[in-house]
């Protein structure tokens, strides 16, 4: 199942939020929140969610909680959006497993992180990706390129061997390189979307297609705001949403892990019941929480 909102530039939509999985007090998966949740951040302007990635704390839910999560959003949102279900782990054969299920299910996209920890040889990360293209039929794939995380940068030879499988359309790029990012689009065919807030209004001015955000559960019409400025050609208001944000961001994404802020800062807004997140991730302190509460409302001031 492709995406409903695909375009040829940007074939997952335009702006994207990585969600945050709710879990109840006692750690358990919440499926009712993650249903209004999803709901609200397509009302509030999110094309695309991102379900199971990093931000939705992929490494300590299970595979069956990840094929729960993904059928209650895609009930959810519809046709109204993107829905990616995130299946990169460090082991290829659990991707496959993970993307099986999530082709089965109904995900529109599949998000494929570079396998971490285990930092394999680029011949060993094409193979990778090789089976799980193989597992997901003609579901299209946005790879996760994050060093940072990962310990292993996509290389530039790897890109061209990408761009030669149909379905691999895209990459979540956050490594940071505009510069790399300016050769990826002039050499591929591969869509590029802002994997780091800070660098959103960056990434669009190169020409990313969107962004995928974890600002984005608070300022997802901000975002398709500064996306139509930057289209239009009018990048002083761009520019100035992006600093109308440097707040925002600064306290989603300069304290602690993404999970944790933004989980806050939609238990903040209301709209999931508690903030827990699992093991090894731990709550956001009362000083996080003051910062994060702070900014929201100076933001929506």
């Amino acid at each position: 199942m492709t995406s409903p909102l695909a375009t040829p530039g940007a074939p997952f939509g335009r702006v994207l939020t990585a969600m945050v999985t709710p879990f109840t007090d006692d750690g358990a998966l919440d499926l009712d929140g993650a249903q209004k949740l999803a709901s609200h951040l397509v009302d509030a302007g999110n094309d695309g969610l991102v379900v199971s990635g990093t931000t939705g704390e992929s490494p300590t839910t299970t595979g069956e909680e990840d094929g729960r999560l993904l059928a209650a959003v895609l009930e959810a949102v519809g046709d109204r959006a993107t829905v990616v279900a995130g299946v990169g782990t460090n082991d290829t054969r659990h991707s496959v497993e993970l993307a099986q299920a999530a082709t089965a299910i109904g995900a529109h996209g599949l998000l494929l992180v570079t396998p971490y920890y285990s930092k394999p040889p680029q011949a060993g990360i094409i193979g990778h990706v090789d089976a799980v293209i193989a597992a997901a039929g003609d579901v299209p794939v946005m790879l996760y390129d994050i060093p940072g995380r990962t310990g292993t940068e996509l290389s530039r030879e790897t890109y061209l061997a990408m761009n030669d499988r149909p379905t691999v359309t895209a990459v979540k790029d956050a490594v940071g390189d505009l510069h790399r990012g300016a050769w990826i689009l002039d050499n591929t065919d591969l869509a590029l979307y802002s994997g780091d807030d800070v660098l959103n209004l960056g990434w669009l001015a190169v020409g990313a297609a969107g962004v995928v955000s974890v600002v984005g559960h608070v300022a997802a019409a901000q975002y398709k705001a500064m996306v139509e400025a930057v289209d239009a050609g009018d990048l002083a208001t761009a520019r100035r949403i992006d600093r109308d944000l440097i707040g925002l961001v600064a306290a989603l994404m300069g304290q602690t892990q993404g999970a944790i802020a933004a989980k806050a800062a939609v238990h903040e807004l209301g709209l999931i019941s508690s903030p827990r997140v699992r093991l090894p991730l731990s709550q956001a302190t009362d000083q996080q929480v003051a910062v994060i509460r702070a900014a929201i409302k100076d933001y929506s001031a």
